[in-house]
């Protein structure tokens, strides 16, 4: 049987990685596949998958192919998934690394990530048409950034050098940013003016660790800021709690996300702080070691933010022929957010006659998946 997330004869391909993805139907509380075994369940966290930004993005990316035609060029990942980016790729999306792989003159989206506005001057200097699907939140912490560095603030941003979104934060102001990429490097931090100091913070990451760090850094700078509302993204922290919740229930935890998913990873290091007997991230199903689940009756199941429902299924269905016959969804939150798409492109779709509004619980869009 081809998992959810493959193409068969009598469906091609999938139809659409958004809007479903963010709001998936009930999951059975029996299992597809093999005959269960007599205690061996999955506790499936909820809430899981994509985040109401990723859903935005990616459906950006869907929606300019379909009314612009590929090829769309799109700046790094559109969001952190190894099966997302590939499923684009195949429709058209053609990913760089820079602005200056894109010809002159063509159409560009940038990622839920974020820019620096050097990324949006080398865009403009070459003509290109861009689609900004930057997630507001992280958009709400570049302009944290902004309004700080003109009141003349050292500005210590904790996060981890190198991901797309603590450069693009740190470019809005390069002069007073430093990252502080964990608690252990607080001891070298320096600051112009003890007294006119904020932290702020990459959205992605445990909230333990972002808070610890915080600890750390007041202690040396007792007069530091706080930022006006909390930087870590609701569905970061709606995840962590999930997990925390049935982490000291499982035998193993598996966290479906990419390795270069911030908030995956995270969820990894959370499940085993909250008392997990073991915890791995695998991409797809295909990835289990069935070694892993030796001596296990309980397994926790969930997934990073930029990861589609499609492939949480197929490891539930991977399960189920490994003998988990029963599923209970451990709920800690309800999450019904969404957001709408660029305005550009939300402007000429509706120019187009194309209803652009994105789908909402109630109204999501079909997504084909193999549970019967």
């Amino acid at each position: 049987m081809p998992s959810a997330a493959q193409a068969s004869p009598d469906r091609p391909e999938v139809r659409s990685l958004a809007g479903a993805s963010a709001f998936p139907d009930a999951v059975p509380a029996r299992t597809p596949g093999a005959e269960a075994v007599p205690g061996r369940r999955i506790l499936l966290a909820a809430p899981r998958g994509y985040c109401a930004g990723v859903d935005r993005a990616v459906d950006a990316v869907e929606k300019a192919l379909e009314h612009y035609g590929a090829p769309i060029y799109v700046r790094k990942e559109i969001v952190h998934n190894k099966f997302v980016v590939e499923t684009l790729s195949r429709r058209g999306a053609i990913f760089v690394d820079e602005t200056d792989e894109v010809p002159e003159g063509a159409r560009v989206v940038f990622s839920a990530h974020g820019v620096s506005p050097a990324v949006h001057a080398a865009a403009a200097a070459r003509n290109l048409a861009t689609i900004d699907a930057t997630c507001p939140l992280v958009t709400k912490v570049h302009k944290e950034a902004v309004r700080f560095a003109k009141d003349d603030m050292d500005i210590l941003l904790i996060g981890h050098d190198g991901h797309e979104e603590v450069e693009g934060t740190q470019g809005e102001a390069p002069d007073h940013i430093q990252v502080v990429n964990s608690p252990d490097e607080v001891d070298q931090v320096v600051v112009r003016n003890p007294d006119n100091v904020v932290w702020l913070s990459q959205t992605t990451l445990s909230v333990d660790e972002v808070m610890e760090t915080v600890r750390r850094l007041r202690e040396r700078f007792p007069k530091l800021q706080d930022p006006p509302s909390d930087d870590i993204c609701y569905a970061t922290q709606n995840r962590q709690v999930a997990v925390k919740k049935l982490a000291p229930e499982s035998d193993v935890v598996i966290v479906v996300g990419s390795a270069n998913s911030s908030n995956s990873v995270r969820l990894v290091e959370v499940a085993l702080q909250a008392g997990a007997g073991a915890a791995y991230r695998v991409d797809t199903a295909d990835e289990i070691d069935e070694a892993w689940l030796e001596g296990a009756t309980t397994v926790g199941l969930t997934s990073g933010a930029s990861v589609p429902e499609i492939l949480v299924r197929d490891v539930i269905t991977r399960l189920g022929e490994l003998g988990y016959g029963e599923v209970e969804e451990i709920r800690t939150a309800t999450e019904d957010i969404a957001f709408s798409l660029p305005k550009n492109l939300r402007a000429d779709l509706k120019a187009a006659g194309t209803n652009p509004d994105r789908a909402r619980r109630g109204n999501r869009r079909s997504l084909p998946v193999d549970v019967k």
